[in-house]
């Protein structure tokens, strides 16, 4: 699947993955909420609940579904478009692109792929594909990472320690799991999205006076 005459560097999948999601690969995932910070503005108390609906209803399950896409696809343009346009919002469609964009260049240059302007799922999954990474390893990575980033983004918004971070993360494993088999066709088709209230956060956050994120 390499185009332009790029060989594609074949490394172990598990340490390919662990460097793509890595809090320390530069694509600026610590700057982005998700809309969480609205909602810490609003009174939310507990970021659990909140995670299990966007990964059931919202933005977890839709971004793996366009990741098994593009990884099914012969070229990942139709499946980006696609993304960019299921965007529920200005700053989620900032997020998409800024993240894969980022992706897309440190990618592309550290693993000789030909990677550019893709939003971040579609980015990820057609790496993988490049890279003949599993679909199935590259989705649980993937969706532990998002988790992960967005129970960092709650400790920096809410009294929540380190233990408490770590168990949210472990507890919700098993919906992980479930989500990356339930998509793992990359049928668009089934795609859906009724996470409303993380949506309209996201939404708000754009005018909110005050943040430290980005979304």
């Amino acid at each position: 699947m390499a185009m332009g005459g790029l060989i594609p560097m074949r490394t172990d999948p598990m340490l390919t993955l662990n460097q793509w999601l890595s809090p320390a690969y530069p694509v600026g995932a610590f700057a982005y909420s998700h809309g969480l910070e609205r909602l810490v503005e609003r009174g939310l108390k507990d970021v659990r609940p909140w995670l299990e609906d966007v990964l059931t209803h919202g933005s977890g399950t839709s971004d793996a579904l366009f990741l098994a896409a593009a990884y099914h696809a012969e070229t990942p343009e139709q499946t980006d478009a696609m993304c960019r346009a299921f965007a529920p919002s200005k700053e989620r469609l900032m997020e998409l692109e800024l993240q894969g964009a980022a992706f897309c260049e440190v990618t592309a240059s550290a693993f000789n792929l030909p990677l550019e302007k893709l939003t971040y799922p579609v980015a990820i999954g057609w790496a993988a594909a490049l890279q003949g990474i599993p679909l199935p390893l590259t989705l649980q990575i993937y969706l532990q990472a998002f988790v992960s980033n967005l129970v960092g983004a709650g400790q920096r918004l809410l009294p929540l320690g380190q233990r408490e971070a770590q168990g949210i993360i472990a507890a919700l494993a098993p919906l992980i799991s479930r989500i990356a088999q339930e998509v793992e066709s990359g049928d668009l088709s089934t795609l859906s999205g009724t996470a409303f209230l993380a949506d309209i956060a996201a939404m708000q956050h754009e005018v909110q006076h005050s943040r430290i994120f980005r979304t």
